[in-house]
Formats: C-alpha cells, structure tokens, sequence
C-alpha cells in the first residue's frame, strides 16, 4: 500500500530523450585539457609508407645501358647465327659441288679446243684459249706472297716485318757519330736501374726497347724524336671521367658496334652464299641436293656435246 507522503509528493518528471547527435543537455561534453595536441598536431599513423628517395640523375642511364646491352646480345646472336650458316654452306657447296663445276670447266675448255681444231677460225682459237685458262692450276704461295711465304714458312723478310725489325740490313756495321751520341744520352738518362719504383721501371724497359731499336736502324731522326720525348716528360695523369660520362661512352660504343654488326650482316645477306640461304631459308641442305642434280644434268650435256665434236 503505498504511503500517503508517496501519494502526495509529484511524480517526477519523465527526461527528455536527446536529439540524434546532439550532446545530453544532463551530462555536457567535457572540455579537451588546454594543452591537448589538435588536429594538425596528431602524429601520423605508424603503418604509412615511407617516402620514396629521389632518382639518382644516372639511373635512366644506366636503364638505357642495360637495354642497349640486351638489344646488341641479342643482335650478335642473330648475326653469329647467320654467319655459321653462310660459312657451313659455303664449305658444303666447296666439297659437294666444287668437282662438278671443275669438271664443267674442263669440258667446256675441250670443247672450245676442239671447235678450234675443226674450224682453225682466230676467234675460236682465242676463245680456246681463255677456256683452258679459267682451268689452269692456281698459283704457287710464293707467287701469291711475293716470296714472304714460301713452303718452308715465313721467309726472313716477312719474319723480320712481323717482329717490328728492319726488313733490309742496315747499310753501315756501324751507325753514324750522331746516332751514338744521341744513343748514349738517352741510355743514360732513362735507363730502367735508375727508376723509383716499379711502374717507372716498366715505363722505361719499354721506352729503351724503342731506343734500342732506333739505334738498330741507325735512325738518327727517331732518336731525336725520342729525345723530345723523354725530356717532356711522361704524360699527365687524366682526370677519371664521372659515371655519367662513363655511361654515354658505353652507349657510344655500343652504337658503334651495333653499326659494324649491321654492316657483317649485310655483307653476309648479299653474298653470293647469303643469297642462296635466303631462298632456301627453310631447307638449305636440300638446295644443295638440287644444284647438284642441276650440275650433274649439265655435265651430262657437255660430255654428250664433246662426243659429237670428236667423232
């Protein structure tokens, strides 16, 4: 039963539910402490990224070196392919075919022979002539060397020229006074025992190599020249070029050498042997076969045209 002071006391008022978003006026938002980082202050997550560093100025370089170096890899590759391929036909037409044309040659000098001999006609002597020519042995190797290689091997001469030696003697047992002089200054002022270290003793073993040499020749002119050599002194050490110059020079090189592959493979493409293989690129071997019956039906033809002249 309830209590007659409950009964008279007002009921308490119901609260107010608060608006969406909006702060309960019963318990106001608490004020941030004045020394509380804002925003702007807050430290960034510490799951972020770093930074990525600048590009080194050489990088696209050396991107372009690297591509350049694949690209003429692959180039030499295709060049030196092509090649083992010319010179694999050249040496099989050689062997399988050269017979067949030699023997080709031979028939038609018999046959130019024996058109002469019926007709005794000037042109046809003359024609006779240039046939049997064209079958006539090659020259000896010592005709074709001008007498520096013989079948023994290098003649004196053509040694001498190989070692950097005067090819004739020298015209005097004795050089001139000059020449002695001249010889002795410079023995004496660059002889290797007087060097410091090892790589001045290097320089000037090979500097009294070309001294002596000048004087072997009597060569009274290199031994001034040599002279003026020494006493300007060896040459000033360069300034070693930065990585940058570095680069562009090997993309220079690799331009240049990509241009001289380009110039190999076309010679290569039109030879007389290039031209072969790229008619038959699928089946060289078999294009051999069938010159060869080309060659062999021609034989044929002339041996039949050589019998009916000598019957």
């Amino acid at each position: 039963m309830t209590s007659p002071e409950a009964e008279s006391l007002p009921a308490d008022p119901a609260p107010e539910e608060p608006s969406q978003g909006a702060p309960s006026a019963a318990k106001p938002a608490a004020e941030p402490p004045a020394d509380a980082p804002g925003p702007a202050d807050a430290p960034a997550p510490t799951d972020a990224a770093p930074a990525a560093p600048p590009p080194r100025p050489e990088e696209r370089l050396e991107k372009a070196v690297r591509a350049a170096e694949q690209a003429l890899i692959e180039f030499e590759i295709a060049v030196e392919t092509f090649r083992v391929e010319v010179e694999n036909f050249s040496r099989l037409h050689h062997q399988k075919l050269g017979p067949m044309y030699t023997r080709l040659d031979e028939l038609d000098a018999q046959i130019a022979e024996a058109k002469a001999a019926r007709t005794g006609d000037a042109e046809d002597l003359r024609l006779a002539r240039e046939a049997r020519a064209r079958v006539m042995p090659m020259p000896g190797v010592e005709e074709l060397f001008h007498g520096w290689i013989d079948s023994e091997g290098l003649s004196p001469e053509g040694a001498s020229m190989l070692n950097d030696q005067p090819v004739r003697p020298p015209q005097r047992v004795r050089p001139s006074a000059d020449a002695r002089r001249l010889y002795r200054d410079l023995v004496r002022k660059a002889h290797p025992d007087l060097a410091q270290g090892e790589a001045e003793r290097t320089r000037r073993d090979a500097f009294i190599a070309r001294v002596n040499h000048a004087y072997t020749l009597g060569d009274e002119e290199a031994l001034r020249a040599l002279t003026a050599e020494w006493e300007a002194g060896p040459a000033s050490e360069e300034q070693p070029p930065s990585r940058s110059e570095e680069l562009y020079a090997r993309l220079e090189w690799l331009a240049e050498r990509k241009e001289m592959l380009t110039l190999v493979a076309k010679r290569l493409e039109d030879g007389a042997i290039g031209s072969m293989l790229r008619v038959a690129q699928d089946d060289p071997d078999g294009l051999l076969d069938q010159i060869a019956e080309q060659l062999l039906a021609e034989v044929a033809g002339r041996e039949r045209e050589l019998a009916a002249l000598l019957e």
